[in-house]
């Protein structure tokens, strides 16, 4: 839907976190590391880099030049910190919302997270510069969640969509920063492992280039949400990620802190 409000463009330059090209593959640990381990290996590349605001130029953004776009979507959820209204309700929300703005045959969701530094436990927003899944590790979800029927999906074109969005608005604390996928290669990208307890995943790292255009939208309220692509099988020419990343606005110090829910699905055509 047609965003219907009107924000005075915030560009600002802040500092970004990417991850230094080296021989050695990079892990992260998700929860407790092995002793002696790190959470995250590798080197961080701290830069410092201008990321313009897209308000005001919001048509302008799409999923296939672009890798993301924002849409106005409210949502019926009244409590996005409930498992179950999440589930019962949000989980259809995003996969109606996605059959219809992607054209979608068929949109299965596979997780959510919430994030709230502000909250004992909370997860807090994440300043690396990344993208969810690589080229092995997207089909590896389709099998991971369709079982039998996942091999005659993926001789079809499918994808990994994150759908973002603040739990509170307007967000001030921690904005997220998206880079256009015009102004990347696929070269930019560092295979990463992602180890969990019980199993091990892949994501991409991304190291540093000048060439790199950032935007994020500021002000962000709950009933607008922000559509990712995490992966796209489809190698035509459009857009087939958005690497992105949180980062300290310095425009806004002393904020409260970033709520938000991002839900990533499976997207068949």
């Amino acid at each position: 839907m047609p965003l219907d409000i009107s924000v005075s463009s915030k560009n600002v330059t802040a500092t970004l976190h990417y991850l230094r090209q080296t021989e050695r593959r990079p892990v992260r640990y998700v929860g407790e590391p092995p002793p002696g381990e790190v959470s995250l290996d590798g080197i961080d590349d701290p830069r410092d880099v201008l990321i313009e605001d897209g308000r005001g130029r919001e048509d302008e953004f799409t999923l296939d030049r672009n890798g993301f776009t924002l849409l106005h979507s409210p949502t019926q959820v009244r409590d996005l910190y409930s498992w179950e209204e999440i589930k019962a309700v949000y989980y259809p929300e995003v996969e109606r919302l996605l059959r219809d703005t992607l054209g979608a045959s068929r949109v299965v969701v596979f997780d959510h997270g919430v994030r709230n530094a502000g909250i004992e436990g909370g997860r807090t927003p994440s300043r690396r510069v990344h993208n969810d899944h690589t080229v092995n590790s997207a089909p590896r979800r389709v099998r991971d969640h369709l079982g039998d029927e996942a091999e005659e999906l993926l001789r079809h074109r499918f994808g990994v969509v994150n759908l973002w969005r603040p739990i509170r608005g307007p967000v001030l604390d921690s904005p997220l920063a998206l880079c256009d996928a015009r102004s990347f290669t696929d070269a930019d990208l560092i295979a990463s492992d992602l180890v969990y307890p019980h199993v091990r995943g892949e994501t991409s790292s991304v190291a540093f280039k000048p060439e790199h255009r950032w935007f994020y939208f500021s002000e962000m309220q709950r009933d607008e949400v922000l559509l990712i692509r995490v992966h796209d099988s489809a190698d035509d020419g459009r857009a087939r990620l958005s690497f992105h990343t949180s980062f300290e606005n310095p425009a806004t110090p002393g904020a409260p802190p970033r709520e938000s829910i991002e839900v990533r699905s499976l997207v068949f055509y």
